[in-house]
């Protein structure tokens, strides 16, 4: 008498274990956050002389970060309707858009006059942008990774893409973080 087990009905704990990660990832933005509004509120002058944030390179890399997320959805509604082609386009130029944010980033930095032990405001600011930055490198190599298994004959269908959507879940979660980001360092600073 033979046995056979099947495991069609387990829940997928892949996208359990990305979700979990991303709230501990926002409980450690949420710590970078609460400092800084901390310290905000805490001193007189904020941000101190000679630590100015400018708008123009960060407002254009929003735009280019968020318009991203819409571009990544596309991959993944194009993959849903078995067209490999054009989420390989979608996640490619979703690619492209982040590494553009993050040029424009490293510009910004070189251009800012003022470094990371520079004063207190200094040191959030760069922790906090440098900290998305890296989110950002991360879901680059996580797109380049999609695109990679994508040349795998079937590897993604319209019924498997579960690696594809926790790339734009994790891509989603890079967009949410940066809005509040700007919208506290830069927006509520200048202003």
């Amino acid at each position: 008498m033979t046995v056979v087990t099947t495991h069609e009905h387990h829940p997928d704990l892949r996208v359990w274990g990305l979700l979990t990660f991303l709230i501990s990832e926002s409980l450690m933005f949420g710590g970078f956050f609460a400092t800084y509004l901390f310290f905000k509120g805490t001193t007189t002058t904020w941000p101190p002389e000679g630590t100015e944030v400018e708008l123009l390179v960060p407002t254009i890399n929003t735009i280019i970060l968020v318009s991203s997320s819409f571009v990544i959805h596309l991959g993944d509604k194009a993959i849903k309707k078995n067209s490999l082609k054009w989420m390989r386009f979608w996640y490619f130029i979703t690619f492209v858009m982040g590494a553009i944010f993050l040029v424009g980033q490293i510009y910004e930095y070189q251009n800012l006059g003022y470094g990371l032990t520079t004063n207190l405001f200094a040191n959030c600011f760069y922790l906090m942008t440098g900290f998305h930055g890296l989110h950002v490198f991360v879901g680059l190599l996580l797109i380049l990774g999609v695109l990679w298994r994508s040349l795998r004959p079937e590897h993604y269908s319209s019924v498997k893409h579960t690696g594809l959507e926790m790339a734009e879940i994790y891509w989603h979660f890079v967009d949410i973080i940066w809005i509040i980001l700007f919208t506290l360092v830069y927006l509520l600073t200048a202003f």
